[in-house]
């Protein structure tokens, strides 16, 4: 049976660098149409709450303490009238704490209604849903260490890793342009180790948000990163990017590097699915959950530090009938095992919600 849906999700959180992104839209929203169920879509901007996330900053929190009652009853007031016109089967949210008291979600728990948060940066940023991820009916966590941190302020979470949509990641017909790519924003350990192929005579180019920032200190590595780099790439952009590549690079540390020297948080991210998916060599940062989902050295391959990481460019770079084989193990893999309506399908199942049917085409 399908579902009647009131899906309340920012159309993609890179609402600060690419304003014109659509990135949860093509996949949290599409798949869920694709398998088909009704959506009622939450008319909001998200905006002026995105930039005051994190309860632990005093003024961030006075904000969403006075704001979040705004979203509330905007929230309240939509489903109250699409339940009314026709109920309600399920609210989906991509929500934080900011955005509303949990209180109003405990709310449309009683119109009878199954609320479900998806939220994908709990590895680092659990923080900034722990207050409202207990008021949900269920969770979906796609950081399986942090289940137990979910568990224990009362959430009820169903681990569901992310994934990609293969109506919108595919590959393109296009010349290759470059050898080694990445498009993603700069932060965290990524540029150490783009320098560390440059200095190994790699050729790389990246893309994406403040890679052409200036340096902060000079240095002939700085000036040569700056000139391999260039600015971020709309949603289709990206996905072209795959099939303009000989090999696509992959990063699993977060953006916050730990004060103290230790290793990194690392988690899976949507890029590890859209990149296969859209028929990509994959070189990623190695993560032992990653590898739950390709085999690497056959559908992907993966490296443990700067220079495992320019030894296998070079090693790619000159093997290009093993890299073609990889690549698309990967691709198939991907398309098959790895999409958003297969994810949402085994998540409703567990939630005890009857399994949709596709629609026909």
């Amino acid at each position: 049976m399908d579902m009647r849906i009131f899906h309340a999700a920012a159309d993609s959180p890179n609402y600060w660098d690419l304003p014109q992104s659509r990135l949860w839209y093509g996949n949290l929203y599409l798949p869920l149409l694709d398998l088909g169920h009704e959506l009622i879509r939450f008319e909001y901007d998200f905006g002026m709450h995105n930039n005051h996330l994190n309860p632990a900053n005093p003024i961030q929190r006075e904000f969403m303490l006075r704001h979040r009652p705004m979203l509330g009853d905007q929230l309240l007031n939509q489903i109250r009238a699409a339940h009314r016109h026709k109920p309600i089967d399920l609210l989906f949210t991509y929500f934080y704490s900011a955005y509303v008291d949990p209180e109003v979600i405990r709310e449309i728990r009683r119109m009878g209604i199954v609320t479900v948060n998806w939220y994908c940066n709990g590895s680092y940023q659990f923080d900034l849903v722990s207050e409202i991820a207990p008021a949900y009916d269920f969770c979906l966590v796609p950081e399986k260490f942090r289940l137990e941190d979910y568990r224990a302020v009362g959430a009820n979470p169903i681990y569901c890793q992310e994934a990609a949509n293969p109506n919108i990641y595919r590959p393109y017909d296009l010349p290759v342009e470059f050898d080694v790519t990445f498009v993603g924003q700069r932060y965290g350990n990524r540029p150490d180790y783009v320098k560390h192929l440059i200095a190994n005579d790699v050729p790389v180019r990246v893309w994406g948000p403040r890679w052409t920032d200036p340096p902060k200190r000079s240095g002939t590595l700085d000036a040569e990163l700056a000139a391999c780099a260039g600015g971020a790439l709309e949603d289709e952009q990206l996905i072209r990017m795959y099939s303009r590549s000989r090999i696509s690079l992959g990063f699993s540390a977060v953006a916050k590097l730990p004060k103290d020297g230790s290793p990194p948080i690392k988690q899976v991210r949507l890029r590890d699915f859209e990149a296969p998916m859209s028929g990509a060599f994959y070189l990623v940062e190695h993560f032992d959950e990653l590898t739950e989902f390709f085999e690497p050295d056959r559908e992907m391959v993966t490296f443990g530090s700067a220079d495992e990481l320019a030894e296998k460019c070079r090693y790619y770079l000159a093997h290009p009938r093993q890299r073609e084989t990889i690549r698309q193990a990967g691709m198939v893999r991907a398309r098959s095992e790895h999409t958003w309506q297969r994810r949402f399908e085994r998540a409703f199942e567990q939630m005890g919600l009857k399994p949709a049917c596709r629609r026909s085409a």
